[in-house]
C-alpha cells in the first residue's frame, strides 16, 4: 500500500478518535446546554431576536446558525428573528478603520440591540477583544448573553451570563462541537416550533 495513503488512514483514525473522546466528555455538559436551548426560546416566545458574533472560523459558525433561525434547518416553518454581525463586510470595514476592530461588533449592538434580546458569541479561545466588547455592551443594554467557548473559556467565560465550553485545547474539535451544539439547539428550535402550531391548531 502507498505509504501516503497509510498516513491518511492514520489521520483518519487519530481524528476520529479524537471526537469520539471529546464527545463523551461533551456529555457531561448537556445540563448547560439545556439552559442556552431555553434561554433561545424565551427569546423566541417573547418576540425578540438573536444577535450573533464571532472571529474567523467562529465567524463562519454565527452566520450559519443564523441563516438557518431566517431560513430553515430541517422543516418549513416561520422566520425566526436573527441577525449576524459578522456579514456586512462594508460595516465591519468601516468601524474598525473609524473606532478600531475592537468595536466591530460593539458599535452594531448599541445600534441594533434591544433589551430582552439575546447575543450568542463563538469563541474557540474567548480572548478576542471585539468579543470581549460585545459581551460589555450587551450587559450595558440588558441583553442577555451566552458564549460558545475551549481552551478553559478565556475572559469571556466572566462577563457572559451563560457559558457552554467545550473541554479542549483542540481549535478544530472545539469548533466541531460548538457546529453540533448549533445543530442540536436549530433541532430543539423545529421541534417547539411544531409543538406551538399543533396547540394553537387545538
Amino acid at each position: 500500500m502507498d505509504n501516503t495513503l497509510i498516513r491518511s488512514n492514520q489521520i483518519i483514525e487519530k481524528e476520529l478518535r479524537e471526537l469520539r473522546d471529546l464527545a463523551a466528555q461533551v456529555e457531561k455538559t448537556t445540563s448547560i446546554l439545556s439552559k442556552v436551548a431555553n434561554r433561545l426560546l424565551y427569546c423566541f416566545e417573547q418576540n425578540k431576536k438573536v444577535l450573533c458574533a464571532g472571529n474567523g472560523g467562529s465567524a463562519a459558525q454565527a452566520m450559519h446558525f443564523v441563516e438557518e433561525l431566517l431560513g430553515k434547518f430541517k422543516g418549513k416553518r416561520r422566520p425566526l428573528g436573527a441577525l449576524s454581525l459578522v456579514s456586512d463586510s462594508t460595516t465591519l470595514s468601516c468601524i474598525a478603520n473609524d473606532f478600531g476592530f475592537e468595536e466591530v461588533f460593539s458599535r452594531q449592538i448599541e445600534a441594533m440591540g434591544k433589551a430582552g434580546d439575546l447575543l450568542i458569541l463563538f469563541s474557540t479561545s474567548g480572548n478576542s477583544r471585539n468579543l470581549l466588547r460585545a459581551a460589555q455592551a450587551a450587559k450595558s443594554l440588558k441583553i442577555f448573553s451566552i458564549a460558545f467557548l475551549g481552551k478553559g473559556g478565556g475572559k469571556l467565560a466572566d462577563l457572559v451570563d451563560l457559558a457552554w465550553i467545550v473541554p479542549s485545547d483542540n481549535t478544530s474539535r472545539i469548533q466541531e462541537m460548538h457546529c453540533w451544539a448549533a445543530h442540536v439547539l436549530l433541532e430543539i428550535v423545529e421541534e417547539w416550533e411544531s409543538s406551538r402550531k399543533e396547540i394553537k391548531a387545538v
